[in-house]
């Protein structure tokens, strides 16, 4: 290990070597005499206090439990039940919409192939229909009969228009 003072050391000069004998320790002082504390400022966190108002292992005042909430004994109740009318009734129905789409696509697939885009959308909209406990079952399922005939009619077109293409070409 070298000295810092030893002049075969590599490297630049620290502190100490420049200052040489000079060099003071740092040291914290105190705040000058122009420097108060204001009586009513805040106490730094780890400070030492100047004494305590109590001990701390003293006896520790119980305060008596402040419950919220409705009074038991009163006879109104008017606060704590649900509004009538404030939940909005769930009105939509999906049933009658893929039956109309349903019959929509099985007229369109008696003459050309293209109702299938139609015809799927009533079966999905069926399908969901079906699961959903509002609706009504009967039209559910009528509108999944009727698309599911529509989906094979307007496939059995575009299978024969394809047959024919081919018989051309």
């Amino acid at each position: 290990m070298t000295d810092a003072s030893h002049p075969a050391q590599d490297g630049p000069p620290g502190p100490a070597s420049v200052a040489g004998p000079l060099a003071r320790r740092a040291s914290v002082e105190g705040p000058s005499g122009e420097v108060e504390r204001p009586a009513g400022s805040a106490r730094l966190p780890g400070a030492r206090r100047d004494g305590y108002a109590r001990l701390p292992t003293g006896p520790v005042t119980v305060e008596p439990v402040v419950a919220t909430g409705p009074i038991a004994d009163d006879t109104r109740h008017d606060d704590w039940q649900p509004s009538a009318g404030t939940a909005p009734a769930d009105d939509t129905r999906l049933a009658p919409w893929a039956l109309m789409a349903a019959i929509v696509a099985l007229g369109a697939s008696f003459f050309v192939g293209w109702g299938i885009p139609i015809a799927i959308v009533a079966v999905v909209a069926a399908i969901m229909s079906l699961r959903r406990p509002v609706e009504n079952r009967a039209i559910a399922r009528w509108a999944l009969v009727l698309g599911l005939a529509a989906t094979v009619y307007s496939l059995g077109w575009l299978v024969w228009a394809g047959m024919q293409f081919e018989r051309l070409g």
